[in-house]
């Protein structure tokens, strides 16, 4: 591809994640980490009564390509069920696989320069794992704190690093 990897709006998001700190006592917890570069994004979760996420909060411990999509996810979480979040986090993984067409969440054409680099993919996916994860524990759970810590499976890390 002829556009950079790491652009102008890469570095811009990465400067500008929204909701960059933790809940106090969420409803639940999600982490990943990319066994590739070590990257990790944690997501805590409240959701609202009307089974929509109400509260985010992240710590984000990643390159700038995992800090680029937790910017993206973190501007348009709120108010997203977990099946939406579940939908958004396969279109990604499909997408980067070229198995399917580009998400329908905002802003994730800033990553079309990433789809021939396969060794930076999980660091893209990593927040909306986590997100997906978070989002689904807090619905299963009326109440106190669930938490989830899962890395990235090996076969996500598949690919080379260009």
């Amino acid at each position: 591809m002829n556009a950079p990897l790491y652009n102008a709006e890469i570095l811009r998001l990465a400067a500008s994640i929204p909701y960059h700190e933790r809940l106090t006592a969420p409803m639940a917890t999600a982490e990943r980490r990319s066994p590739i570069c070590g990257s990790r994004v944690t997501v805590d979760v409240d959701m609202g009564a009307d089974g929509r996420v109400a509260a985010v909060g992240l710590l984000v411990r990643a390159c700038a390509l995992g800090q680029a999509s937790s910017s993206l996810l973190a501007s348009s979480i709120v108010g997203r069920t977990p099946a939406e979040l579940a939908a958004a986090r396969d279109a990604i993984t499909a997408w980067l696989a070229r198995t399917g067409e580009a998400p329908d969440w905002p802003g994730m054409d800033v990553f079309a320069p990433a789809l021939d680099y396969t060794a930076r993919h999980p660091s893209i996916r990593l927040a909306f794992e986590a997100a997906a994860e978070a989002a689904e524990a807090a619905a299963n759970t009326a109440s106190g704190h669930a938490e989830v810590s899962v890395t990235a499976p090996a076969s996500a890390a598949a690919g080379t690093d260009v």
